[in-house]
């Protein structure tokens, strides 16, 4: 989310080798029937969800449209040395049309971000956080 993006191959293309490691794994999708089930493995250790073995971690997605304003999610957790079986949680994607995207931009705009560095850099500069005028 956000800084990530998954490009997500549907052409029946093998995972890439073990040896090569990614943050957000490596995807591989394919369709049954109506759903989009997404494999993903090959996460580094840095990333392996919740502490779990990066070399034998697989996520299972699918993605079901159940309506026109909504997605059914679920991922399936198997990793069958941190765990004894694979589990699975999930929830809706839904569309409000009512609420507005808001889009991804890195900071502008964003005058908390320069307040910040304004009360660190004047700290750095030996002054007070409650006196920027260094009192």
């Amino acid at each position: 989310m956000i800084h990530e993006t998954r490009v997500i191959p549907l052409d029946g293309r093998p995972h890439v080798g073990k040896s090569i490691r990614l943050d957000m794994g490596d995807a591989r999708g394919r369709w049954e029937g109506n759903t989009l089930v997404v494999e993903t493995t090959n996460f580094t250790p840095r990333s392996a969800y919740r502490g779990a073995n990066a070399d034998r971690l697989t996520l299972v997605e699918r993605f079901t449209r159940v309506a026109p304003d909504k997605i059914s999610w679920t991922i399936t957790i198997d990793d069958p040395t941190t765990w004894t079986r694979p589990w699975t949680f999930g929830m809706p994607l839904t569309i409000l049309d009512s609420e507005q995207m808001e889009p991804y931009e890195c900071h502008e705009g964003n005058y908390g971000l320069v307040n910040m560095l304004e009360i660190a850099r004047a700290a750095d500069k030996g002054k007070t956080a409650g006196d920027p005028a260094g009192r």
